[in-house]
């Protein structure tokens, strides 16, 4: 419990230990410096410092690192009963809020104060208390700690007077564990990861061997991402058919990149309270899927605070699952990871496919909404299985060209074949078959035939007529007199004669059985019921087509 004194206490300072205990959350669970930061960083926060400054030392006269804050500060009585005490459950305590009572701690198990053992041997503390005039100066010394008997470590101290006015705390650790060869900027980084504050009144700032300070921000952890899309929450939850109570304060940002992220860049960090509280991953969705690799983001659980159950692990790496709670929560995350991967695939095909049409001008929407069910079952999957083969940004245009010379072979009238029909034909019924009308489109290639037949022939007979006055043996439009065998000698008469009674009752027929009794029928009565359908039509125009071929060469 804490201390009664009215005045700043006085007398040793004490800290009670298992030197084991030092060495195993100290020295190995915080040997990576920005996970040893990132612990000062948070105990500034808690102390409602507003800003923090990293400052790195690598010159060999003097190498070290030093974290200083402008919070609170600490008292005698503070260091002793709070900051020197290992293990304390400071949620038990009361420690909820900071001593302001605008930020919600996010310290909980009071070992993070072992970090710098983590990166140094010998560490310098220098704290003064809002308002309270004193300055107290120690240090904890890693080889003197080890080599205590008692089990309690008496730190020296040094307390002098101060200016009122200032406030805060500056560790600063020496005798380094590593050779310090600091990358300023990828520190700023790494620690970009392992917290996710958004109050403007919080700033962090890094410097190497005092030249300019560096804010250190959360758009850090996606520098040099080449980003592609973006799911926000809790919006997109709207979206997964999956029921959770809580997935309404799920807050933060997914987003995909271009090109898949290297193994340590992927995966979704969870956040509580603004500090890590599970390391990046997919939940138990299946990552043997593709589009995982391309999957980075955060999301802040911060009700993850609040349960009776410790459920963060001391190292922040990972949640403990195990729990109701958290197995539901794992639960629901696994599905919307399942649900983005899938509107992964669909959003990346759709810019497929817009670029696809920009640089082959075929657009897949109207292609296989032309196409038949049973030619559309066939070209499908090729075009999938191409677009899901070549997924990175086509820069040798293989997707491209694999559509392009596709869509020439089935194009988008697969029994209506452009290249094999006569031109006229495709003038005359293009603009109808268009709008899916395909008796207009029929009738219209059939009027031009028969407007071609009576200007050729100059006949003024009825329609039907006219096809029987020109056409036949030894009649006027005679469409074989041009043909001979490739020998140079004639036919058959016999066949002759059968391919022009045949150019005649085919002309009838067209005029008869097409055009003049459904004239007066609805075109969508027609389509629908099936009586002249799309194929109906297409047939139609194919052997308009035939003939009118025939008739140029009377």
């Amino acid at each position: 419990m804490p201390r009664k004194n009215k005045l700043d206490g006085e007398g040793k300072l004490v800290m009670k230990f298992d030197p084991q205990t030092i060495e195993h959350l100290g020295l190995k669970m915080y040997s990576n410096i920005s996970k040893a930061l990132a612990e000062l960083v948070a105990n500034a926060y808690d102390a409602d410092a507003k800003n923090v400054y990293i400052n790195l030392y690598d010159e060999s006269s003097n190498q070290r690192i030093e974290v200083a804050d402008d919070g609170e500060g600490m008292t005698f009585d503070d260091i002793n009963d709070q900051f020197l005490r290992i293990g304390r459950n400071r949620r038990r305590e009361g420690f909820i809020k900071s001593p302001s009572g605008k930020r919600k701690a996010t310290g909980k198990k009071g070992l993070g104060k072992l970090a710098f053992f983590g990166i140094g041997k010998t560490i310098v503390i220098e704290t003064i208390r809002k308002n309270s005039g004193w300055l107290t100066h120690f240090t904890l010394d890693w080889k003197a700690i080890l080599s205590t008997h008692s089990k309690d470590y008496n730190p020296s101290y040094i307390k002098t007077k101060c200016d009122k006015k200032l406030r805060g705390t500056t560790v600063k650790v020496f005798k380094l564990n590593r050779k310090p060869d600091f990358d300023k900027e990828e520190l700023a980084i790494e620690l970009s990861k392992l917290f996710n504050f958004v109050r403007n009144d919080f700033k962090v700032y890094i410097t190497l061997n005092n030249d300019k300070p560096f804010l250190i921000h959360n758009k850090l952890k996606y520098k040099n991402l080449d980003k592609e899309f973006e799911w926000k929450f809790p919006a997109v939850t709207t979206r997964i058919k999956a029921k959770y109570t809580l997935k309404k304060k799920i807050k933060g940002k997914i987003i995909s990149t271009k090109k898949p992220l290297k193994p340590g860049l992927r995966g979704i960090s969870l956040f509580a309270n603004g500090r890590l509280v599970n390391a990046p991953e997919f939940f138990g969705a299946s990552e043997s899927s593709h589009g995982y690799s391309y999957f980075t983001g955060w999301l802040d659980v911060d009700f993850i605070d609040d349960l009776k159950e410790d459920v963060i692990a001391t190292d922040r790496q990972t949640l403990n699952w195990n729990f109701t709670s958290t197995s539901a929560l794992r639960e629901f995350l696994k599905k919307c990871m399942t649900f983005l991967e899938k509107d992964w695939h669909d959003k990346r095909n759709e810019a497929r496919q817009k670029k696809i049409k920009k640089v082959t001008k075929v657009d897949l929407v109207q292609w296989y909404k032309h196409l038949p069910k049973e030619v559309l079952e066939s070209v499908q999957p090729i075009i999938n299985a191409v677009l899901g083969k070549y997924s990175l940004p086509e820069e040798d245009g293989t997707t491209s060209t694999v559509v392009q010379k596709l869509n020439i072979l089935v194009p988008e009238y697969p029994y209506y074949h452009w290249r094999h029909l006569h031109p006229i034909i495709q003038a005359a019924a293009k603009a109808d078959y268009e709008k899916k009308d395909y008796y207009g489109a029929f009738i219209e290639a059939a009027k031009r035939y028969i407007t071609t037949t009576r200007k050729k022939s100059g006949s003024r007979n009825s329609d039907r007529g006219m096809m029987g006055e020109v056409f036949g043996s030894g009649k006027l439009l005679l469409v074989t007199k041009n043909f001979k065998r490739p020998d140079g000698t004639d036919f058959n008469q016999d066949t002759y004669d059968d391919i022009e009674e045949g150019q005649k009752f085919l002309s009838m027929g067209i005029v008869a059985g097409g055009r003049n009794p459904v004239s007066h029928e609805e075109i969508k009565d027609l389509r629908d019921s099936g009586l002249f359908s799309e194929k109906d039509c297409l047939d139609g125009l194919s052997l308009l087509s035939h003939l009118l071929k025939r008739l140029e060469g009377a």
